[in-house]
């Protein structure tokens, strides 16, 4: 029952206290990240780890002044490449085989599957399918970070333009489509103590035979 208390000690934090989580803290959460499922386990995201506080403040102002950016320990974007290539492809194919210290030729079948599959794609649809691997990620850092008491928001609500051109990212090939601050709830955040609304069970859950 552990881990559904920390998911009921768990809400989107709408102001944090200013105190910084532990490098331990945060490498807990980047890992758990690192460790996520996705597709063909490609990863096709990469996240922006942001603690500087001129560069939170930044943020903060395009995402609507919304005081939890700010505030926060560290802000972490999910990024999504613009265009996932052939190249891309490859280094993946490479990592698997060094990894599971295999020839790459093994994997040629697995490699023409996401050429096929992936690459061919168009661009947009390209940038939706990766969207949805970084949202499992950012699900994987919320429970993580609740496990080990660290408070979270999740938001899509910024300015996505703003944040790739304060963070060069069009320069490093990647458009920015979520983000999640991690930090300790202020004492005077008010929606701390509000009961978590959620359906019953049954309403959640059909049960098929």
């Amino acid at each position: 029952m552990s881990l559904i208390n920390d998911l009921n000690w768990r809400y989107a934090a709408k102001l944090m206290n200013g105190k910084s989580i532990s490098d331990e803290q945060l490498n807990m959460v980047l890992t758990a990240i690192n460790l996520s499922a996705s597709s063909y386990g490609l990863q096709p995201y990469k996240v922006m780890v942001v603690s500087k506080p001129e560069t939170k403040i930044k943020l903060q102002e395009a995402a609507y002044g919304q005081l939890q950016v700010g505030s926060s320990s560290h802000v972490l974007i999910f990024t999504v490449p613009l265009k996932i290539t052939e190249e891309y492809i490859q280094n993946y194919i490479s990592l698997v085989a060094e990894e599971r210290q295999i020839p790459e030729g093994f994997l040629d079948d697995f490699k023409k599957t996401l050429e096929t599959t992936i690459v061919a794609l168009p661009t947009d649809v390209q940038q939706a399918w990766a969207t949805k691997q970084a949202y499992i990620g950012l699900g994987t850092a919320l429970v993580a970070a609740a496990e080990q008491k660290i408070d979270t928001c999740p938001m899509e609500g910024f300015d996505a333009l703003k944040f790739d051109k304060i963070l060069n990212l069009e320069e490093k090939g990647f458009k920015s489509v979520v983000m999640l601050v991690l930090g300790y709830r202020a004492e005077t955040d008010t929606y701390a103590n509000f009961k978590k609304v959620r359906k019953t069970m049954d309403n959640m859950f059909e049960m098929v035979k």
